[in-house]
């Protein structure tokens, strides 16, 4: 696997010397407002990618608040994109990667190999002198870029029942411990699931910890294989990205808890394991 994380200044760099397709990928739960949070400011020549339309298939009890989307959907949004075979993609949010690691994690899974996440998105971007643009962008030229599925590791819900290894989940402590469930019909975890919260995986200006602080972290969780769930698959993207960052493979589990929740025959634990 290529590099994860991309500086702002290497991004600079990136932009002068090759053609670098940057997607905004601003979206956080409860905040519907990420096309306009673009349009008042974003990186020059960023296209907008709409999380709950591109990046996921529609919701359903049955799969999830954010399942994966079919492939031909998402070639076809990665084309409208301007995305060209060959193409380096960099992707960017303004909360830390926890939405535009749903973006990278896609397109490494369908086979683009240079796709990072822009460390500190769009607040790194500005403190290190970064310009804005604001409104719209030109349409981007369309894409001839050629998916194929299956280049990261998917896991379901029968195998995470099952699984013989470590088992994350990246949800905020209290989620885990069943204390509060804004959003799914139970609360709690999945039996036998370390608490991991995704947060812990930035510093206090919401860039990437090191490398050797996130191989510390996992490495102090357990052993085994790694695979990883969060709410509904988007923010355990950004597990598997520090998990990469520190040189671990990981699989996701993208039902993860809206999905295992709504089936009233999966077990539920709760409290601190």
């Amino acid at each position: 696997m290529g590099a994860v994380l991309i500086s702002p200044v290497e991004l600079r760099e990136a932009l002068a010397d090759k053609r670098v397709r940057l997607l905004d990928v601003r979206w956080a739960l409860g905040d519907p407002d990420g096309p306009q949070h673009y349009l008042d400011g974003h990186i020059p020549g960023a296209v907008f990618v709409d999380l709950e339309t591109e990046l996921a298939a529609p919701a359903s009890p049955a799969r999830g608040r954010h399942p994966l989307p079919e492939l031909t959907q998402l070639e076809k949004c990665a084309r409208s994109w301007g995305i060209r075979n060959g193409d380096a993609v960099v992707v960017y949010d303004a909360t830390g990667g926890m939405a535009a690691a749903r973006a990278w994690w896609l397109l490494r899974w369908a086979g683009i190999a240079d796709v990072r996440i822009l460390d500190g998105g769009l607040p790194g971007w500005e403190q290190s002198g970064g310009e804005l643009a604001t409104g719209t962008e030109p349409d981007p030229e369309p894409g001839d870029v050629g998916l194929s599925p299956g280049h990261m590791s998917v896991v379901d819900a029968d195998t995470i029942a099952n699984w013989d290894g470590l088992l994350l989940d990246a949800r905020a402590g209290e989620r885990y411990r069943g204390e509060v469930e804004p959003v799914d019909p139970r609360a709690g975890h999945v039996p036998g699931a370390v608490s991991a919260p995704t947060a812990e995986n930035l510093d206090g200006e919401g860039r990437f910890r090191t490398t050797d602080q996130l191989l510390e972290r996992f490495t102090s969780l357990g052993t085994g294989p790694v695979a990883v769930y969060c709410g509904s698959g988007v923010t355990a993207a950004h597990q598997i990205a520090a998990l990469a960052a520190a040189g671990i493979d990981a699989a996701l589990y993208p039902g993860s808890w809206s999905q295992w929740s709504n089936d009233p025959k999966r077990p539920v634990a709760v409290g601190a394991e």
